[in-house]
């Protein structure tokens, strides 16, 4: 893991380095009207008159000493900014991840007892619109509904507008955490669904679950006893290895929302040139995907004890 951060970082530095991207212009603004002398101090400052290798050295220096830079969209530090918004977005995408998991998993398991019924055909139909449709696209019709035309929950934001932070409620962040919440699960869930159903189908057609149909056994115990646990694995790997692509609809939806998260936080440092937060997000965004797939691993011995024995008789 560690090694896998560390090529992340050079990686991520050499394609913000490469990048049309200018940190100095981010910083002073493009109509500046500072002196030769102030401009070439603040490179300076900043090391940006250092070659690449060597910004990328003192970079790393100062994360290794818990600095990751000043950010310049939100004139502070990088992991103050960090720190402030990634508990909203651990609910946010905690939440989503498991409804999506859940929901996704057990979509899939009927859908799959159902093959070709109208239930399987609407299932497919639905995670087949989901997966082609952008995340903003599903957030901005979640809200245009439920917002906008039915009035059932709020516009966006994290707390209700003009209300004192010591009189808002677990409610008023309950409501307006449902529909971002709603957008992330809908986005997350189509490709969880229909790998389930495929490989669900694949092991009902298999010689083991004939065997067990020839017992007398019924498809409900089909299922609970034999074929969740061949279903289960795969599906767990998948749903741990969708962290990322959970991160980048989180990105999108925080946004449509105006919701303080680290995905909106990732927005405005792509859109104004932050650099500093640009690379701090990468790095706790890898760290956060890393532990996803450790947790996968750790977690097919307590879905499939046979995993487990054999790695212990090993």
């Amino acid at each position: 893991m560690l090694v896998l951060l560390l090529l992340v970082s050079v990686l991520a530095f050499m394609l913000i380095i490469n990048a049309p991207i200018d940190p100095l212009v981010a910083y002073i603004g493009p109509e500046s009207t500072l002196s030769t002398q102030a401009i070439a101090q603040v490179e300076e400052h900043w090391g940006l008159n250092q070659s690449p290798i060597a910004r990328y050295f003192i970079w790393m220096g100062n994360v290794l000493q818990g600095d990751f830079g000043m950010s310049m969209s939100f004139k502070r530090p990088v992991i103050n900014v960090i720190q402030e918004r990634i508990m909203y977005s651990f609910v946010l995408m905690g939440l989503a991840w498991t409804l999506s998991g859940v929901l996704g998993f057990a979509m899939g398991i009927a859908a799959g007892l159902r093959r070709g019924g109208l239930f399987d055909r609407s299932v497919k139909t639905f995670c087949l619109i989901v997966q082609s449709s952008p995340a903003f696209w599903i957030g901005l019709l979640v809200l245009s509904l439920f917002a906008v035309h039915l009035g059932w929950f709020p516009l966006g934001m994290a707390v209700p507008m003009g209300v004192p932070a010591a009189e808002v409620t677990m409610f008023h962040r309950i409501q307006h955490l449902i529909l971002p919440l709603m957008t992330l699960t809908i986005v997350s869930m189509g490709r969880i669904t229909m790998f389930t159903r495929q490989k669900l189908s694949e092991v009902m057609d298999s010689d083991f679950i004939t065997f067990a149909r020839a017992r007398g056994l019924t498809e409900g115990q089909i299922v609970r006893r034999h074929a969740w646990r061949s279903v289960a694995l795969p599906a767990l790997t998948l749903q741990f290895a969708s962290f990322a692509e959970l991160f980048g609809g989180m990105a999108l939806a925080e946004t449509v929302f105006s919701y303080p998260g680290i995905g909106a936080a990732t927005t405005a440092a792509a859109l104004n040139a932050d650099v500093p937060l640009l690379l701090g997000i990468v790095l706790i965004t890898a760290v956060f995907v890393f532990c996803g797939n450790l947790i996968a691993n750790l977690l097919y011995g307590v879905v499939d004890p046979r995993l487990r024995d054999g790695g212990s008789s090993a």
